[in-house]
């Protein structure tokens, strides 16, 4: 019996002692934790498991120009071109993959990839100005380059334009490479020359398919092909029009006018997707259709996303799956806030915003599947890595950003975030991973 009592005496010290235990081995894992933070957050300012940290950087390079420049994922390859040649990086080791090297002194004007293996690229020897063609911007070939191991697959020749250079004159899809010939004029601003037609080739083989006249009184502006159509916006009298030329074999199967009710004039026109068709309209007139514009398989309009709205001012755009998503700049009270605004492709319609708060700007857009990936800089605050679902606005990463350098085009792979950059004194390509 004095046994059962002093065990019932002793219950609550064992209980307390339990409790202490439990309360000093917490003490411990949270003093471990706080010594954690202040070693990796002393000195880089970034938390193991809530961070990206760099994989892989590829060396400096010499010399740099404003054209030529491009950035593309094929496979785990990352593939990146400037004005001397197209290089291919293992994306998660960097080791150099292949190299091609523009042939002779001519430089790379534009590069276009959309989807496979096969790349296409137009280059060309700089030379002496000519009546309507700038000094340098012959680029008059066209090459087929296989992505994966760096092999020209075939060239020809395009007449060249006074403004050759710019992207958006050459393209692949359909099976097909297509190239714009004669120069955008009207949409630029410079003089025409050269003839002005549509034409393509087997995109592996080179060898022609198609060539299609442009509508009478019509010259070229910019081009992209899908698996139905080849789209090419044209300025037509005074007005740029949406062309859909048959993937088949060339005909004209729809030319509609950009804006039906006021016309568009002049204006810089991008292509955002060929299948549906997207484009983004910038008029150059005071008061002109500034907004990103889709239209149906047949040519009528779908709807319109105005460049500015209530969501802010359009600064990138990007097609995933059924939405366009933007990132907008929000004029608030105080500052300026950036946003991830979502809209439906055939309404128009808002789906849903993601506030990012006051940073000093994105870095890109990038859309792939039904994700999109963001970069924001800061000069107050962490860098960020930001991935969120096309659909929904679902976030599904957020990570602080480890030695990021701004100015660069973003790319996302299996959870990394690859990096690209032009420009002296920048690392072409740098790879973050999970930390």
């Amino acid at each position: 019996m004095q046994n059962d009592a002093r065990e019932r005496r002793l219950q609550p010290v064992a209980w307390w002692r339990s409790l202490l235990g439990l309360v000093l081995a917490a003490a411990v894992v949270v003093g471990v934790v706080a010594g954690l933070a202040f070693v990796f957050m002393g000195k880089s300012g970034y938390f193991p498991w809530f961070s990206m940290k760099p994989l892989w950087e590829a060396p400096y390079e010499r010399g740099d120009s404003d054209h030529g420049n491009g950035a593309f994922l094929v496979g785990d390859s990352v593939v990146r071109s400037r004005f001397d040649g197209v290089t291919a990086f293992d994306v998660r080791t960097g080791r150099k993959r292949w190299e091609f090297r523009i042939p002779g002194r001519a430089d790379l004007c534009t590069i276009s990839h959309t989807e496979g293996a096969i790349a296409l690229i137009s280059y060309g020897e700089a030379g002496p100005e000519k009546p309507g063609v700038a000094a340098g911007s012959s680029c008059g070939t066209l090459a087929a380059l296989d992505v994966t191991t760096g092999r020209e697959l075939w060239r020809t020749t395009r007449v060249p334009g006074s403004d050759a250079a710019v992207a958006g004159r050459i393209t692949s899809g359909g099976g097909l490479g297509v190239i714009l010939d004669g120069d955008d004029s009207p949409l630029t601003g410079a003089r025409s020359s050269g003839s002005h037609a549509v034409r393509a080739f087997d995109l592996v083989t080179g060898a022609a398919r198609w060539q299609a006249a442009v509508p009478e009184g019509c010259v070229t502006g910019k081009v992209a092909a899908g698996p139905r159509d080849v789209l090419a916006a044209l300025s037509c009298a005074g007005e740029v029009k949406l062309a859909a030329f048959a993937i088949a074999d060339g005909k004209v199967r729809w030319m509609v006018p950009l804006d039906a009710r006021r016309g568009v004039a002049e204006a810089s026109v991008s292509f955002l997707s060929a299948d549906p068709p997207v484009v983004w309209v910038k008029d150059r007139k005071q008061g002109g259709v500034r907004a990103i514009l889709t239209f149906g398989q047949d040519g009528r309009p779908q709807s319109r996303i105005d460049d500015a709205g209530p969501y802010g001012d359009l600064k990138w755009a990007a097609v995933a799956g059924e939405h366009v998503i933007t990132a907008a700049d929000y004029q608030g009270s105080q500052s300026t806030l950036k946003q991830l605004v979502a809209f439906d492709l055939a309404t128009g319609r808002e789906r849903w915003r993601e506030d990012l708060g006051n940073v000093d700007g994105f870095e890109d857009l990038y859309a792939q599947g039904n994700r999109v990936t963001v970069v924001t800089t800061s000069s107050k605050y962490d860098d960020r890595y930001y991935v969120y679902d096309a659909a929904t606005g679902d976030e599904e990463d957020d990570r602080g950003i480890r030695a990021y350098a701004s100015g660069a085009s973003v790319l996302h792979h299996k959870g990394l975030l690859i990096t690209v950059r032009w420009g002296a004194g920048e690392r072409p390509v740098s790879v973050y991973e999970r930390w």
